[in-house]
């Protein structure tokens, strides 16, 4: 037999269409541990409302603005723990269990925690801004991560192929609903919304996952091109627009 001939396919061989790979699998525990976290502080409330007559929690940290103009900043982050009812938690929760636990497979738990916080951060930031009420709930990160899930949709797109054009269009719809109704109903932080979808959308445009295959087949796997830097990239994207504007709250509210 000739030595350079064999029965084996060569290992540069076109693979068969459509080819499947493996996706990024782990345990999230950052989606269990915001979870568990929120439910925690949310009992809290309960019993505060329950044995002191009021919500102590909330009254220490939700998102106030005059609050805010008065040096507590910590009502930048602390809005997302809080609820005021338990269909609002539920609400929020559900979402995040159902978004977070393959979100944060695809971003990792470090960058899926910088997401969840930054859109929350962005979200308040700009209810501060545009509105002196006082709101609290999760949903400011919650749209944060509706937008990041769009962006790796979109630039992931040639690798996903026709699943990201349908889930794009889901996310659309179900994101577009829920702008619409908290336009047109009343005790609802909008612009919160609206703040959290901005700043998913910086953090996931800049430092989201941009996969690629690797690999001879039939031994082929992802990578993440932004793997090494996605935080940094997409933390200092969301900082750069949103402390300035927190900022000019300072200097412009009276």
């Amino acid at each position: 037999m000739n030595a350079f001939t064999s029965s084996e396919p060569p290992i540069y061989e076109r693979p068969p269409k459509p080819v499947r790979v493996a996706l990024p699998a782990g345990k999230p525990y950052v989606t269990y541990g915001l979870l568990a976290i929120t439910a925690f502080v949310f009992l809290l409330q309960s019993a505060s409302q329950l044995f002191l007559g009021g919500d102590l929690p909330a009254f220490l940290g939700d998102k106030y603005t005059p609050d805010m103009l008065a040096g507590q900043v910590w009502r930048f982050l602390t809005p997302v723990f809080l609820h005021g009812s338990l269909y609002h938690i539920a609400f929020n929760m559900l979402a995040l269990f159902n978004l977070g636990r393959g979100q944060e497979a695809r971003f990792g738990h470090l960058r899926f925690t910088a997401l969840y916080f930054l859109g929350a951060f962005s979200g308040n930031v700009l209810s501060f801004l545009l509105t002196p009420a006082a709101s609290l709930g999760a949903s400011t990160a919650i749209f944060a991560l509706i937008a990041a899930e769009g962006i790796f949709l979109y630039q992931n797109r040639k690798l996903l192929g026709a699943q990201a054009a349908r889930s794009l269009g889901s996310l659309a719809l179900w994101g577009g609903i829920n702008l619409f109704l908290g336009f047109t109903s009343s005790g609802i932080d909008n612009w919160g919304h609206v703040g959290g979808l901005a700043g998913g959308l910086l953090f996931a445009w800049f430092g989201g996952p941009r996969w690629k295959v690797e690999g001879l087949y039939p031994q082929l796997y992802l990578t993440d091109e932004r793997h090494g830097n996605g935080l940094w990239a997409g933390t200092a994207a969301v900082l750069l627009v949103f402390l300035p504007l927190a900022a000019l709250g300072w200097l412009w509210l009276p």
